[in-house]
């Protein structure tokens, strides 16, 4: 190959490479100011389990604690003084006495004396009393017998004043007679109504003092429940005076065991309580001991009343209540909105709500457990549970 020759192919491979150059620059160009292809990534939408709620006709139903407490306690004392000197088999703790039952008899012999002297004195007045009263009747016999006229210028004539004083004289004789007998009836002590006895406070042989203590008994008539309603349960219950008809059931629960009995309004306290703030109704059992089972007093239960019926509310799950007193539903764009709100009334596994006017309309999808985590707005994606207590 000659010199000339070798040149020329050098010179056509030099323009190939730079033709190449050019090329390849300009591809670069092209390809770097197209712009790059975005990928499409689906909207996530977290799941939220919610039930259907829509506005209902329901029974409000008020429940409150309390402690079950005699209709009547007594620490039951002497009237009179005097030595022990029986005391009934029946006058023991825990015993049932019936009313006016013989509980214990003191030593009576001097208050048997005082009433036989007190007789003896009412005798003695009578006696003076009816001299007086004849002799008053002879002395107006023999004034008109005298002729004069007109009334006597004295009454001692006629002896008013002396039987007025014999009347006065036998009806005091008959007042301490009276006071002497009510001593000698209280040194035999009774139960002053159906009771259980409590405590015995005295033994055989003890001398009593007018005051004395002698039991503390509870009446067994009935136990009564004390509770305490805040303004907005007592909206939620009928008038008091249908409470009292009896057409209301009033439920007792013991809170420890499963014990059950049931009670009737009794009547309502007219009056706030000055450290809650709050009114009171009163409940009764009766004859509590012969309940089966037995309720006594001292035990803490839980009342159950029925109110009235009301509309337009929700039946909500406890769990949809949020911390902050919230319920949050899922709105028609499948985003996250909330209310603020407090229960109406509630029971076991509910509560009952007043939505919305703008919700009332419509059947809305509430969040069973809402979370701090939710934000009004935020998209989710609802899904319907399945029998949920």
């Amino acid at each position: 190959m000659t010199k000339r020759l070798q040149w020329l192919v050098f010179l056509a491979a030099l323009c190939a490479l730079v033709a190449i150059y050019f090329f390849t620059q300009y591809q670069i160009d092209r390809y770097a100011n197209r712009p790059l292809p975005v990928r499409e990534v689906p909207e996530i939408r977290p799941e939220v389990s919610v039930k259907t709620v829509t506005p209902g006709r329901y029974q409000s139903r008020i429940s409150a604690f309390g402690s079950t407490e005699a209709h009547y306690s007594i620490n039951l004392s002497a009237q009179v003084a005097g030595q022990v000197e029986q005391i009934s088999p029946q006058f023991e703790s825990g015993f049932r006495l019936k009313k006016d039952q013989e509980m214990l008899r003191l030593e009576n012999s001097d208050y048997r004396a005082a009433v036989a002297a007190a007789k003896q004195q009412v005798a003695e007045a009578r006696l003076l009393y009816l001299q007086e009263e004849r002799q008053g009747l002879q002395a107006q016999a023999e004034w008109l017998a005298s002729g004069l006229e007109g009334d006597p210028d004295s009454d001692l004539v006629l002896r008013v004043p002396q039987l007025a004083s014999a009347e006065a004289s036998l009806a005091n004789a008959e007042a301490l007679l009276a006071s002497a007998e009510k001593d000698l009836q209280q040194s035999l002590i009774r139960a002053p109504f159906d009771a259980l006895v409590i405590t015995r406070d005295v033994s055989p042989g003890s001398y009593l003092q007018t005051g004395t203590q002698v039991a503390s008994l509870y009446s067994t008539d009935r136990v009564e429940v004390k509770v305490s309603l805040s303004d907005r349960e007592w909206q939620s219950l009928p008038e008091p005076e249908m409470l009292k008809t009896g057409e209301w059931p009033v439920d007792l629960h013991a809170v420890e065991g499963d014990a059950s009995w049931q009670g009737k309004v009794l009547r309502v306290e007219q009056h706030l309580d000055g450290t809650t703030r709050q009114r009171s109704l009163i409940v009764g059992v009766e004859n509590p001991l012969d309940q089966q089972p037995v309720l006594y007093p001292g035990v803490f239960v839980e009342v159950s009343l029925g109110g009235r019926q009301m509309d337009e509310l929700w039946q909500v799950p406890t769990s949809s209540l949020s911390q902050r007193g919230e319920i949050w539903y899922v709105t028609a764009d499948m985003e996250l909105a909330k209310f603020a709100t407090s229960p109406v009334f509630s029971d076991e596994r509910s509560i009952y709500i007043n939505p919305p006017e703008n919700l009332k309309a419509t059947a809305n999808q509430i969040l069973l457990q809402p979370i701090s985590s939710y934000i009004e707005g935020m998209a989710v994606a609802p899904i319907e549970a399945v029998d949920y207590e």
